[in-house]
């Protein structure tokens, strides 16, 4: 066995326990009294500490070790769960995030952990957990054939002695294959393994529950045997006895030990099993492939659907007719199946907002709200840091110091909501404080002051378009730079990488109440419902999530604004925007049109009406990366296949406007 094929299930489950203890830490600040959190971070380290073991990171062990002693010492109510203890365990938790990221790099997860250790175990009392391993005599119970017994027998003539070895694992005890390799590596260093129940390929491939035997032939003494096994992590018992054989001229000679009525209890058939897991991990890798290959199936139903439309036989439009009703399912399975809740991000938030509170010297509280709301894992990976960007401006701009809100006849305590929920086929996240919000006139200030906008237009501009501002890049209010903030960099990137995700980002605020950022973000990346039009010879596809309606409007409804084209889209004046000059399409015409046909787009308040020359019809396309060398193309955010075999582009419309 190589612990290699672990390593990914080791990173993945230590970053979960990570996320876990830092959670509970917070919460236990807040109730240093109940034990029951108290329990589950135990639990997350212990069990992060058996798998650091199980797979040599000695630093790690040795960290989750001493925090345990910690946890162990305020469970027996030695040690309170006060400020400077609190401070301690959530700095452990970052020395331990920080050696998996280490091993997640490809490194080998070493750290100096000294001053963690020193700070952790400073008034650690706390004896060795193993040897609590060793007091509960389990049952052992194993067949002999002839061959097994001449190896004993042998065994004993060279000065060795046999021995039965029963273990079990901790009930939640993780990587249990690798655990057992772990034990028989220990078992073998002075003897050999002659035999194992379930069989060693069994063990090997995890096919058993939390309990094996092994009969081990050893120079090594029995308390030697059991305390080098019982040293290894997520071992919860360990028994050996002394093979014995025992006189008989039975066929049915056997080896056996004496059993203690605690040990048969324990290991009666009645034993209660552990509760089967509903659940399994899958590689996102694998997730992946399924999506592609069923991107293709998409593919193909669409030829299907054009074929059947040319041929028009009934039963072969009967027959697409089901197998899309089916391919509708399944792509609701597999984007299900890739769906994981925004807790995975909005976890690492409670703790950076208390240590960004107290750099400060603020209070602030952080209220979470709908973390179980659901994302595509692609996006999820993806907003993490433009959301803590968001979070780090509310709270260094946002959040008035104590003072200045006591004046102002707002509790000391400032208020951040960090919220998610669906809406049709978008996920809102919103942050929003009840800070002092965005001076409109200091914006409008520097605005002018860095050319951004003309002295005599700023009085015309609405709140909106002020608030957008802040997302020019290099924009900033602040005078002074500080660790967190006021060097202009920042909201620009964070508004490119949701609009790189197919989402949008808007800002309301007002002066002295506070400021809710709203980021509007598909389910999706990878099958999108478009509007096919066409533009000259070319196909184009319009995310139907930016489309407010398609209309025909007249050539003569077009006026120009400072020579731009516009029409009034029920009561609003809007742009209107060319496709074909857009994109350079060529196009030759005989006559000028009367009337065009539009497409009325969105983001967010904006909207622009594009001229298309015909519409096609909606559909659902596979959103395919035109590739390198064709990234930089305007507008256009990717490509798809048709049912005819044509390709069309997809257009970025958020790029448009």
């Amino acid at each position: 066995m190589s612990h290699t094929e672990y390593l990914d299930m080791f990173i993945e489950e230590s970053q979960e326990h990570i996320q876990a203890i830092n959670v509970h830490l917070l919460e236990l600040e807040k109730q240093p009294e109940d034990e029951t959190i108290i329990g589950e971070i135990f639990r997350s380290a212990h069990t992060m500490k058996g798998m650091a073991g199980t797979m040599g990171y000695e630093d790690l062990t040795n960290v989750t070790h001493a925090l345990e002693n910690v946890l162990d010492q305020m469970r027996e109510k030695t040690r309170l769960a006060d400020s400077e203890t609190m401070d301690v365990l959530l700095e452990a938790a970052d020395v331990a995030e920080e050696i998996v990221e280490d091993i997640a790099s490809g490194g080998e997860g070493k750290k100096d952990i000294q001053a963690i250790t020193a700070k952790l175990l400073g008034q650690s009392t706390r004896s060795g957990a193993e040897e609590g391993k060793t007091k509960e005599i389990t049952s052992i119970g194993m067949d002999w054939n002839e061959y097994d017994r001449t190896v004993i027998a042998q065994s004993v003539e060279s000065g060795m002695q046999g021995y039965m070895v029963q273990v079990t694992l901790e009930e939640n005890a993780m990587l249990k294959a690798a655990r057992a390799y772990m034990v028989f590596e220990a078992l073998e260093a002075d003897g050999h393994i002659i035999k194992s129940v379930p069989e060693a390929s069994d063990i090997e491939a995890e096919r058993f529950d939390n309990e094996f035997t092994a009969a081990v032939v050893t120079t090594a003494a029995k308390e030697d045997l059991v305390n080098r096994v019982a040293s290894i992590s997520e071992i919860k018992t360990v028994a050996a006895e002394k093979i014995e054989i025992l006189d008989s001229t039975d066929s049915e000679e056997r080896l056996e030990k004496t059993l203690s009525p605690e040990t048969k209890e324990s290991s009666s058939p009645e034993r209660k099993r552990a509760e089967t897991n509903k659940t399994i991990r899958v590689n996102i890798d694998r997730l992946d492939k399924l999506m592609n290959l069923f991107e293709e199936l998409v593919i193909d139903r669409g030829r299907l659907e054009r074929i059947a439309g040319e041929i028009r036989s009934s039963e072969l439009t009967e027959t697409v007719e089901r197998m899309s009703r089916t391919t509708g399912s399944l792509q609701e399975i597999i984007l299900h199946m890739r769906m994981v809740p925004v807790d995975q991000v909005f976890s690492r938030f409670p703790k950076m907002v208390r240590s960004l509170s107290r750099d400060l010297g603020k209070r602030i509280e952080l209220e979470v709200i709908g973390a179980e709301t659901e994302l595509d894992r692609s996006i999820i990976d993806e907003i993490g840091d433009p959301l803590v960007h968001l979070i780090r401006n509310s709270i260094d701009h946002g959040i008035e110091m104590p003072e200045k809100r006591r004046q102002n006849g707002k509790p000391e305590e400032g208020h951040v909501e960090l919220r998610a929920y669906h809406s049709g086929n978008h996920v809102y996240i919103e942050i929003e404080d009840d800070g002092g919000g965005i001076d409109r006139e200091r914006v409008l200030q520097k605005a002018v002051e860095n050319g951004v906008i003309a002295a005599e237009d700023a009085d015309t501009l609405t709140d909106y378009d002020v608030h957008q501002f802040i997302f020019s890049a290099g924009f900033s209010t602040v005078d002074e730079v500080t660790d967190l903030s006021g060097r202009g960099v920042g909201l620009d990137v964070v508004k490119n990488t949701f609009e790189a995700l197919g989402g949008v980002i808007s800002v309301h605020s007002e002066k002295g109440k506070g400021t809710r950022f709203s980021i509007q973000l598909p389910l999706t990346l990878s099958i999108i419902d478009v509007m096919l039009v066409d533009v000259g010879e070319e196909h184009y596809g319009l995310p139907l999530t930016s489309i407010v309606e398609t209309a025909s409007i007249k050539s003569s409804s077009i006026f120009y604004v400072h020579k731009r084209k516009m029409i009034d889209f029920r009561g609003n004046v809007i742009p209107v925007m060319f496709l074909e000059d857009v994109f350079e399409v060529p196009v030759e015409r005989e006559w000028e049109r009367e009337n065009y046909s539009v497409v009325v787009v969105h983001k967010g308040e904006k909207m622009a009406a594009l001229v298309v020359d015909s519409f096609i019809g909606q559909q659902d396309v596979v959103l395919k990366s035109l590739g390198h060398y064709l990234r930089d193309i305007r507008a256009i955010s990717g490509a798809t296949i048709l049912g005819d075999g044509n390709v069309a582009l997809i257009v970025d419309t958020n790029a448009l406007l």
